[in-house]
């Protein structure tokens, strides 16, 4: 082995960064990109549209659930939606609608903002949002963990089964999903090309 090769497995590798890594600060930074993302979730919520036939209603809280979980990578993603989550079970008016408490049968989509901010987060941190197609890849994966707790949780609350909860909970929601993640696949890589930053 070469000196040049003891040099290299010695050294540490680098830590790979996410947007929020690039802003100047530590602890202040930090807290301060947590209250935002919380408040860009509950701020997202109250775009909401309702359909017919289900509880589940479009909003724009996925959306700002998955570039939270880009932009703040893991711990501060899963803080922010922590943060956003507890608000709003404490009496907080900001969960879709204005509503407040763990009472909707879609509660269980706000528990998976949680775990699908924080799978996003991970991935961002290891060159998920670099690429377009490294982006759509990551914000598939995010969506899908939401998707996995949100459903169970509104099969539970409804008392139906699983053919019934895609119906409400899953298959109106396929095209937003699929804009949601090209319009994150276009703004994410834009903003480390705009950042300069290096992949």
């Amino acid at each position: 082995m070469t000196t040049a090769d003891l040099t290299a497995t010695r050294r540490p590798r680098a830590v790979r960064a996410v947007l929020g890594d690039l802003l100047p600060g530590a602890l202040a930074r930090d807290t301060a990109l947590v209250l935002a993302a919380a408040t860009l979730t509950g701020i997202a919520a109250q775009l909401s549209v309702p359909l017919p036939g289900t509880p589940v209603p479009v909003t724009g809280q996925t959306f700002a659930v998955l570039l939270a979980g880009a932009a703040l990578g893991a711990p501060r993603a899963a803080l922010a939606m922590l943060t956003y989550l507890l608000a709003g079970i404490a009496g907080l008016p900001w969960f879709a609608d204005g509503q407040t408490g763990t009472g909707s049968p879609t509660f269980g989509y706000l528990l998976g903002f949680v775990a699908a901010a924080t799978a996003v987060g991970a991935l961002a941190r290891r060159g998920g949002d670099r690429t377009p197609a490294r982006t759509a890849a990551t914000m598939l994966a995010g969506t899908a963990v939401l998707y996995a707790i949100g459903l169970p949780y509104l099969m539970a609350s409804l008392d139906v089964g699983l053919g019934t909860a895609l119906h409400l909970g899953f298959t109106p929601f396929l095209a937003g999903d699929a804009l949601k993640i090209v319009l994150a696949a276009g703004l994410l890589p834009a903003a480390w090309r705009l950042l300069g930053a290096r992949r």
